[in-house]
C-alpha cells in the first residue's frame, strides 16, 4: 500500500475566528485517512495549511503502515522540526493522525488497540470553559455568549451540572466585569488586590453553585507572570482547585518557580511541544498534569511516548482538546489507552453550530462522560460538507500541488 494524494482544508466556519485545518491521505488500496492540526483559532491557521501541504510531499508513494519511520523523515527532512515548534509540528501531527488512522482501517482495528488496547471504555470529562457561557441548547449558537456578572457565572455551572458534569474549568480573569476582554497589562504583571477580589468572587460563585464534590479546573491561558500566578493559585486554594492550567507563559524557570510557591497543582502544555520540550518539566516536577495537544505535539507517534515518559515521573495526562469534532475523536483513541489519564476537555465550541458539518461524529458527553470510539482508525471522519466549507483546498499528489480556492 502506498501514498498516492493528500487533501488539505482550511474551513470558513460561521465562527469568525476559527479556521480548522484537516487533511486526508489517499492511497492506492482505496483507504484513507483524517487527521488535523491544532492551530485553527488566533493567528496560524494559514501557516498550518502551508505546512502541512509543504509536508505532504515528503509521503507520496510511502507505505503508510510505516508510522515510526515516517515520523522521523516528516522530523528529520523538514529543517524546522528539530526542538519542536507550533506550526512544524501541527503539521507533523495532522498527516501522522491520518496515517494512525489508515493503519487502523487497514486491520480494522481501533487505534487505541494498536497503541496498546483499552484501559477504559469512557472517560470523566469536564465542561471547559464556563467564562464563554455554557449554554443549555446544543448547535443553536454562532459566538460565545460571555459570561458577565456573578449570576453568569453561576448560571453557566448550573447548566453543567444539570448536563452530568462534574467538573468544569474556568478562566476567571478573561473578562472584565463589563464582558469586554482583560487587557493584558492587568493581568501579565503583579496582581492588584482589586484583580484578585474579582476572581475570587466568581470562583467563590462557581464553587457554591456546583458545590464541594465537583472538581474546578483554573485556566489562565498563560497569561499571568509568574508572580501573577503565585498569587492567584495561592488566592484560590481555599475554594479547591484540582489543577492550575497554563498559570503563565510555558517555561521551564517560572513553572518550577511557581509550583514551589504554592500546593496547588499545576497544568501546561498546548504551547509545549515534543518530547523534548516537555523532558524538563518531568525531571523538575513542575507540572502535576501536562496536556499535549495531539494535533500539535506531533501526533499518535509522539505523544504517546511523551505519555509514556509522564508516567515514568508519576505525572497525569489531560490531552489538550480544543478542535473539531475530529479532534474529539482522535484524543478519546489515545485516553482510551495511557494508564496516566486524569480527565478529557470537551470545550464549549463543540456545542456550537460551528462544529456542526464538519465530522460524521460529533460525540456530546452523557452524564459527564465520553464513549471511546469502536469504529476502525478513528471511529471518524471528515464529511463531504466539510469541503464546502474550505476557504481553500491543496492537493499534492506525485506531479505536484494543486490549490482551489472558494469564494
Amino acid at each position: 500500500m502506498k501514498v498516492t494524494k493528500i487533501e488539505v482544508l482550511q474551513l470558513r466556519t460561521v465562527s469568525p475566528g476559527w479556521r480548522p485545518i484537516l487533511c486526508r491521505v489517499y492511497t492506492d488500496a482505496g483507504i484513507f485517512g483524517d487527521g488535523e492540526a491544532c492551530l485553527a483559532f488566533g493567528k496560524g491557521s494559514s501557516a498550518a495549511f502551508g505546512m502541512i501541504r509543504d509536508l505532504a510531499e515528503l509521503l507520496i508513494g510511502e507505505d503508510p503502515m510505516e508510522t515510526e519511520g515516517l515520523w522521523q523523515k516528516l522530523y528529520q527532512s523538514s529543517t524546522w522540526a528539530y526542538n519542536g515548534g507550533p506550526v512544524v509540528f501541527a503539521g507533523i501531527s495532522a498527516l501522522d493522525i491520518a496515517l494512525w488512522d489508515i493503519k487502523g482501517k487497514a486491520l480494522d482495528q481501533p487505534i487505541y488497540q494498536l497503541l496498546g488496547g483499552k484501559t477504559r471504555g469512557r472517560v470523566r470529562t469536564y465542561a471547559s470553559q464556563l467564562q464563554h457561557g455554557w449554554r443549555p441548547e446544543l448547535f443553536s449558537f454562532d459566538e460565545f455568549d460571555v459570561a458577565v456578572g456573578l449570576e453568569d457565572y453561576k448560571r453557566c455551572a448550573q447548566c453543567a451540572m444539570d448536563e452530568g458534569y462534574d467538573a468544569v474549568k474556568v478562566d476567571l480573569l478573561e473578562r472584565e466585569d463589563s464582558g469586554a476582554r482583560m487587557p493584558s497589562h492587568k493581568q501579565d504583571s503583579i496582581l492588584t488586590p482589586e484583580m484578585l477580589e474579582l476572581a475570587q468572587q466568581r470562583m467563590e460563585a462557581i464553587r457554591e453553585t456546583v458545590g464541594p464534590k465537583t472538581s474546578i479546573i483554573v485556566e489562565a491561558h498563560s497569561h499571568n507572570s509568574a508572580t501573577g500566578a503565585v498569587q492567584l493559585a495561592n488566592a484560590l486554594e481555599k475554594y479547591g482547585v484540582f489543577f492550575y492550567e497554563e498559570p503563565n507563559i510555558p517555561s521551564p524557570v517560572t513553572a518550577k518557580y511557581i509550583s514551589q510557591h504554592t500546593d496547588v497543582p499545576m497544568a501546561s502544555g498546548e504551547r509545549i511541544y515534543s518530547r523534548w520540550q516537555y523532558a524538563p518539566y518531568l525531571v523538575d516536577g513542575s507540572l502535576r498534569v501536562i496536556q499535549p495537544d495531539i494535533g500539535s505535539a506531533g501526533g499518535f507517534t509522539e505523544v504517546k511516548k511523551i505519555c509514556d515518559m509522564a508516567m515514568t515521573y508519576d505525572v497525569f495526562v489531560q490531552p489538550h482538546v480544543c478542535g473539531t469534532p475530529l479532534a474529539t475523536s482522535v484524543a478519546l483513541q489515545l485516553e482510551a489507552v495511557i494508564p496516566n489519564f486524569i480527565i478529557h476537555e470537551h470545550n464549549s465550541n463543540l456545542r456550537s453550530r460551528s462544529a456542526q458539518g464538519i465530522a460524521k461524529y460529533n460525540p456530546q458527553p452523557v452524564d459527564g462522560c465520553l464513549e471511546i470510539p469502536e469504529g476502525p482508525g478513528l471511529g471518524n471522519e471528515i464529511l463531504p460538507e466539510a469541503y464546502e466549507k474550505a476557504v481553500c483546498i491543496a492537493t499534492v499528489t506525485g506531479d505536484g500541488c494543486s490549490m482551489k480556492v472558494n469564494r
